[in-house]
């Protein structure tokens, strides 16, 4: 049986098929070959940037060698002068002692300086024993046993160091001594046994100089340095 022709179904045959060939130009077909574009995750931080490559060895030779840390400062800079004895002394001790630093020990010495006039003001022979030689030891140990049968009792209050400097130093084989000028600012007052001032003022400041010696084996893995003498000179006038 014929059917009569009608132009409405032709004109939506002919909107399918465009439709048809423009949306297989777009999208295209798989074939499994296909690469997948892989989007970053999307945050609020900014994006790192981009890591640097280290330049060529030919580069390198020119210039700032890149990566190499900064040329170590001389063992004795800002310690003492360039070629003067106390240099040279810090400079062997460096030697012998790759870790050694002359501001680390001073920086040693200052805390050991204040733990050390505490405990002897306080009769703390426990803090004292581990910091000082045997000879100077007994000396402080002594006097502090004499003012204890005297039933006095010093009352101490540091107030800060002024300055520490190191003055003088040797090195024998593997054991050095380094010696520190100490200036501190202290007030001290001595006490009867019926609390009366016997000596110093509770409301002086007085200045305080004290020459120490410190001394190590610089072979010994122990990095501590020990006191093994004391000096206190005439205090100088302000």
């Amino acid at each position: 049986m014929n059917h009569a022709f009608d132009p409405l179904n032709l004109l939506l045959l002919a909107v399918a098929v465009v439709v048809f060939w423009k949306l297989r130009s777009v999208l295209g077909t798989r074939t499994g070959h296909e690469k997948t574009i892989e989007f970053p995750p999307v945050n609020d931080k900014p994006s790192p940037a981009p890591r640097q490559e280290p330049a060529p060895a030919a580069e390198q030779e020119e210039g700032v060698r890149i990566g190499l840390p900064e040329e170590e400062k001389p063992v004795w800079e800002g310690v003492a002068e360039e070629g003067s004895k106390l240099a040279r002394v810090l400079e062997a001790i460096k030697e012998k002692d790759p870790a050694f630093s002359a501001q680390a020990f001073l920086d040693g010495a200052r805390k050991a300086y204040e733990m050390i006039v505490t405990a002897f003001a306080e009769g703390d022979t426990r803090t004292l024993k581990p910091l000082l030689s045997p000879e100077v030891f007994a000396g402080f140990r002594q006097a502090i046993q004499d003012r204890k049968q005297r039933g006095e009792t010093l009352d101490l209050t540091f107030i800060g160091l002024d300055d520490a400097r190191i003055v003088d130093g040797e090195l024998k084989g593997t054991l050095a001594r380094l010696t520190v000028r100490f200036v501190s600012q202290i007030i001290t007052v001595t006490r009867d046994s019926e609390g009366r001032i016997v000596d110093g003022d509770p409301n002086a400041v007085t200045e305080v100089i004290d020459v120490w010696t410190f001394e190590r084996d610089v072979s010994s893995s122990d990095p501590n340095w020990t006191l093994i003498a004391t000096e206190s000179p005439e205090q100088e006038s302000a």
